[in-house]
């Protein structure tokens, strides 16, 4: 019998007003001078939230602005402001938090999630996703563990705009079929191992609390309104059982479509949860999974504001050239083998098709 690992963040707190909690971790993991990668946005949102609690504390941090885009060299500028710090923050969105981690990882101390949005599953794990100055994603490095806490204030995260939070739920519902074709062709997750029969199924509970709650918490974010419940499972889903699922479940030809993606010049100005988002209607065309599950999965993502055709994404013609080019990276990518049956650039095109085919034929 094979290894298998499954991986966790030290600490996962999730509630409204939870950065409260903020200055009490601190001094619990003994940080008297963190480090804290936040873009002007939100500092200008949140920032003053951010002080009431350092200040709780009696903490000062120290803070490193991000400017946009989680690149090498931006990692590096951020890890030589950051020498000395004991305690990397990551307050932002996804290339914010994979930016501290990698100003974290330079520095080899410990680490702390604050997400602002809740637009994808990047918070819990310890891969960092890098990209160009063109925004195209250059690749993937790891941390040697994952973040020490994750710190969820769910008042922040339903105070952003509702497409972020979408978004969030897009990239999560693919976990599911992600790990399980992982698993079905024998692939490794990220830590290098078969994944343990745990992380499917908190993959495939992540999909289920979605769709249980995923309309009624999207409401409640339009309207601008107080986490409910639904706001909190949705956001425990898309955050936790996503981001568990991702790392030590594995990932399939939803995630490895986004090579494709984000190379094109129109895609690649869409979130990350979008992009997946459409990938897993072509991953479920390419699985040869019924008509009606592959309708019905499309019908439940278009009711929560997902795309579900090139023409959602602002792309009205798609050329064959185009596709072929998406095609290409796609394949491209260390997991385009964990799918079953196997795709080669020719049958990427032909979902591709399908899959905007049948989001133009929704009703």
């Amino acid at each position: 019998m094979a290894i298998k690992t499954i991986g966790f963040p030290g600490r996962y707190v999730q509630g409204p007003g939870a950065i409260r909690e903020l200055g009490g971790l601190l001094k619990e993991f003994g940080s008297s001078s963190p480090a804290i990668v936040m873009d002007d946005i939100v500092r200008q949102a949140a920032g003053q939230q951010l002080q009431e609690a350092l200040g709780s504390a009696g903490i000062t941090g120290r803070h490193l602005r991000f400017a946009g885009e989680c690149t090498k060299a931006a990692i590096d500028g951020l890890a030589a402001e950051a020498a000395g710090a004991d305690m990397v923050i990551g307050f932002g969105g996804g290339k914010t938090i994979d930016t501290a981690k990698g100003v974290a990882k330079a520095l080899g101390c410990r680490l702390m999630i604050l997400p602002s949005i809740a637009s994808n599953d990047s918070p819990t794990s310890r891969l960092i996703v890098l990209y160009n100055e063109q925004h195209m994603v250059a690749g993937v490095e790891v941390m040697v563990r994952n973040p020490d806490v994750v710190l969820v204030d769910t008042d922040i995260i339903a105070r952003a705009p509702v497409r972020f939070f979408a978004a969030g739920l897009g990239d999560a519902l693919s976990k599911k079929f992600e790990a399980q074709q992982c698993h079905i062709a024998g692939g490794k997750n990220f830590f290098g191992t078969p994944s343990l029969a745990t992380a499917r199924l908190l993959a495939d509970r992540c999909y289920e609390t979605i769709l249980e709650f995923g309309r009624q918490a999207v409401e409640q974010v339009r309207a601008h309104a107080a986490p409910n419940e639904a706001v909190e499972r949705a956001v425990e889903a898309s955050v936790l059982l996503s981001g568990l699922g991702f790392e030590s479940g594995g990932l399939s030809l939803s995630h490895a479509l986004t090579r494709g993606f984000t190379a094109h010049p129109v895609l690649s100005t869409f979130l990350h949860g979008e992009l997946v988002a459409f990938g897993t209607i072509v991953q479920l065309i390419a699985e040869n999974r019924p008509e009606e599950e592959v309708r019905s999965h499309a019908l439940f993502c278009h009711s929560l504001g997902l795309p579900v055709r090139f023409a959602d994404m602002r792309v009205f013609d798609i050329s064959q050239a185009e596709l072929i080019d998406i095609a290409e990276k796609t394949c491209a990518a260390p997991y385009i083998g964990h799918l079953t049956p196997s795709a080669d650039v020719a049958r990427v095109v032909d979902c591709l098709r399908r899959a905007d085919r049948r989001g133009r034929n929704l009703s």
